[in-house]
Formats: structure tokens, C-alpha cells, sequence
């Protein structure tokens, strides 16, 4: 094979796949926002023998739309996979998409895991942006101003077959994060801030 003339004598030229497979992550890496990319690990290679890969399956009640997939392994997080979910999580009146915190998100896998659970897990709210939470808040005396929807930091749920009660014990025992019980509207509210509860 006749020898590259640019390619680094202490180096050896890398395979193309690998460098086709470097730029393609490097191209979604630029695509996303800088504070998602802070708050989250790259994912490079494939996972570690043994570490399953996360899945979530969803079904979001306002849009129709429906997710089936894998975003992280072991403890990297794929930035494509991260990106569907913002998008999928968006504010469904305005379409606004922000990035949505890896911990709510590890917070609803692991809810899944603990319920058991094989169907998607129905969406009532993600990110709520700021004239969201003031239209809500004006409707109704339960919506908090400082909502952590509004930092990509909540999800409202409902899971098919399981009651409100249910739900909220099993997200409780995690002790993840904030955990409310709106029994009449039929979801629980999951978030990664500190560990409380309300609701009945």
C-alpha cells in the first residue's frame, strides 16, 4: 500500500468508518444547545458488556406522537437520543423546545422499571414555556409560578392500568425528586428537584 504523504509518521492513518463515525457525532454534538451538552456525559463507542441500554416508550396525549427509544447506556447519555426526547417533550401549545434535564428523565426510566411497566407511558406536560405557565396560572390556583416546567425539570404522567395512588408510591420509594398526586385529573407529577410531596 503506497504510504500517505500528510498522514503523521507517529500516527497511523485512522480507518474511514471511524472517522466518517467521529465526524457524525461531532455534527449532532454542534447541533445541540450548550447547557444540554454541559449537563450530559458523551456518548462514544458502543456501551460496556453488560450495560442495558435505557428505553422509554411514550405516547404524548396533546400531540398523539409516540417514542419508543434508547438514551442512554450505562452512564452516557446519547445526545441524538436526548434531542428526540426535548423535541418530543416540547411545550405542545407553542411548540417550544428546551432541553429537558437527564435526571427527570432517569427519574421516569427508573418509575417504569419499578411499575413494571411494557406500555407507554402516557405524556400529559414536559417543558412548559414562560406563556404556558401564565395562562395555566390564570385558569387555575394550582400551577406554581416557578414551576419546574418551565427549566425542562418535570413531567406530568399518566400510566395505563395503574391508579394515581399507585403511580405516586412507586415514584415516592425512588425518592428522586418532587412526586404530586392529582387524583381528580388523573396524573402524577414527577421532577428532579428536592425530595416532597402533595396532593391528594
Amino acid at each position: 500500500m503506497k504510504e500517505d504523504p500528510y498522514a503523521s509518521p507517529r500516527s497511523p492513518l485512522l480507518p474511514r468508518r471511524t472517522v466518517l463515525t467521529a465526524l457524525s457525532a461531532l455534527a449532532v454534538s454542534a447541533a445541540l444547545p450548550s447547557d444540554l451538552l454541559a449537563a450530559t456525559p458523551v456518548m462514544t463507542g458502543t456501551a460496556a458488556p453488560g450495560h442495558r441500554p435505557r428505553r422509554l416508550k411514550l405516547r404524548h396525549l396533546h400531540t398523539g406522537e409516540r417514542i419508543d427509544i434508547a438514551y442512554a447506556h450505562g452512564e452516557r447519555y446519547d445526545h441524538g437520543a436526548l434531542a428526540e426526547i426535548n423535541h418530543f417533550l416540547r411545550d405542545h401549545r407553542d411548540d417550544t423546545v428546551h432541553p429537558i434535564d437527564p435526571e427527570v428523565i432517569d427519574f421516569l426510566h427508573a418509575l417504569a422499571h419499578r411499575l413494571k411497566i411494557d406500555k407507554p407511558i402516557q405524556i400529559i406536560c414536559g417543558y412548559r414555556s414562560p406563556k404556558s405557565n401564565a395562562l395555566l396560572r390564570a385558569r387555575s390556583t394550582g400551577v406554581a409560578k416557578r414551576s419546574l416546567h418551565l427549566e425542562g425539570r418535570a413531567i406530568d404522567i399518566r400510566v395505563p392500568g395503574r391508579s394515581v395512588k399507585a403511580v405516586a408510591r412507586a415514584a415516592l420509594s425512588l425518592r428522586r425528586g418532587g412526586v404530586g398526586k392529582y387524583t381528580k385529573s388523573n396524573f402524577v407529577h414527577i421532577d428532579c428537584g428536592r425530595f416532597r410531596t402533595w396532593g391528594a
